[in-house]
């Protein structure tokens, strides 16, 4: 069975930090892991994303505020997101990709809100 736990979502005042991590199970040739979001009335967005030899990709956005990294032993891909704006308030959703099917595997997504 399938799994994507994600945890580290919350509420945090403008110029703060949050770590996200995203724990995948169950997932065959475990590729690119990423990071996307989502906020009201918007289409989801691509974050970051990483492959499973460490190569990044972020959005112009966060290049520079965001880091994503991963635990291969642990299948676990993380974002530490700093000098956040309310313009990064969203759900985000931890997306894993079987590499061999190239199928894409979704979490139920983590809010964070970025407010004073």
């Amino acid at each position: 069975q399938v799994q994507l736990v994600e945890s580290g979502g919350g509420l945090v005042q403008p110029g703060g930090s949050l770590r996200l991590s995203c724990a995948a199970s169950g997932i065959s040739n475990l590729g690119d892991m990423g990071w996307y979001r989502q906020a009201p009335g918007n289409q989801r967005e691509l974050v970051a994303t990483i492959s499973n030899r460490g190569s990044t990709n972020y959005a112009g956005s966060v290049k520079g505020r965001f880091t994503i990294s991963r635990d291969n032993a642990k299948n676990t891909v993380y974002l530490q997101m700093n000098s956040l704006t309310a313009e990064d308030t969203a759900v985000y959703y931890c997306k894993a990709t079987n590499a061999f099917l190239r199928w894409d595997y979704w979490g139920q997504g983590t809010q964070v809100t970025v407010s004073s």
